[in-house]
């Protein structure tokens, strides 16, 4: 069963990250230009204002968080203090883009991709943020870049460029980070919900978020459709897997940019969902910088 864990009216919630030293969720608001620390127990919620977007934030190694910005990436050491630049700022002058989904493999590599609100030329792009701060171009020619995630074994990348309704699947060297052959893993009907963030279960068993949707569907390593959770909100945006056992699921999701008419029938837009799962996510690695 689906419940409400947080009616957060957030504007854009998004990137759902888990930590496990201290059971707490991580989100954001894209738009609030918030970040979000929620005990699940007790439904306390904390806020950290920034002064730009923050497209998506894990927790480090060394404590704290790295944010994707919406021009280049930084570090929070504590939560609560200033971000502070770390890497290129590699979208500045270009403010049709910012920063979107991301998600940190097996080395403690941030894989981020920016978004373009110019949508007839697709300039986005997929990145790569090492720990010492260098910053990767893997691929462009995107709209939006989302459902970044990886395989149990760190073998496989997934990644959606929304627009197109599909998923793909690369095959990726998980010590150099590279990636190789790429394929359609799932591709969506085109009317009915569009592929948004991602999250990869112990199975490697990749859950994927519809936009537009009302739900998140379950997909076999084939990519074949398992199960299906019908959700309360149209715009669902992310999953992450937590909780002392990594069998709650987590979904963000949107309350902007709704009439009147669809609000009533979706009070809670913009909250944060949770509900039960069988399998259990995968506990998720810390970036490494």
């Amino acid at each position: 069963m689906v419940e409400l864990l947080l009616d957060a009216r957030a504007l854009l919630g998004e990137s759902p990250r888990w930590s496990v030293a201290e059971q707490r969720l991580y989100w954001v608001d894209i738009e609030g230009r918030t970040i979000h620390r929620t005990d699940p127990a007790t439904g306390a919620n904390e806020v950290m204002q920034l002064d730009q977007q923050v497209g998506c934030v894990a927790p480090r190694a060394g404590g704290g968080l790295v944010a994707a910005l919406e021009d280049g990436c930084a570090l929070i050491d504590a939560w609560g203090a200033a971000p502070r630049p770390f890497g290129p700022a590699v979208l500045a002058g270009k403010p049709e883009q910012r920063f979107n989904d991301g998600c940190v493999d097996a080395a403690g590599r941030l894989w981020i991709g920016s978004l373009t609100s110019d949508k007839a030329h697709p300039t986005a792009t997929l990145y790569r943020l090492d720990p010492d701060g260098s910053l990767t171009e893997i691929f462009g020619g995107l709209t939006t870049s989302n459902g970044a995630a990886f395989s149990p074994d760190g073998r496989i990348f997934y990644h959606a460029d929304t627009p197109t309704h599909a998923i793909r699947a690369f095959d990726v060297d998980p010590v150099t980070g590279t990636l190789g052959n790429g394929r359609v893993f799932h591709q969506f009907p085109f009317g009915n919900g569009r592929p948004d963030g991602a999250t990869v279960d112990a199975e490697g068993c990749y859950w994927s978020v519809l936009w537009d949707g009302w739900r998140v569907v379950r997909l076999s390593p084939a990519g074949e459709l398992l199960q299906t959770v019908e959700l309360p909100v149209q715009r669902p945006t992310m999953i992450a897997f937590g909780g002392a056992d990594m069998q709650t699921a987590f979904i963000t999701s949107a309350g902007k940019n709704l009439s009147d008419g669809e609000r009533l029938g979706q009070p809670h837009a913009g909250g944060v969902f949770a509900f039960r799962v069988a399998v259990p996510g995968l506990v998720p690695t810390l970036f490494g910088g």
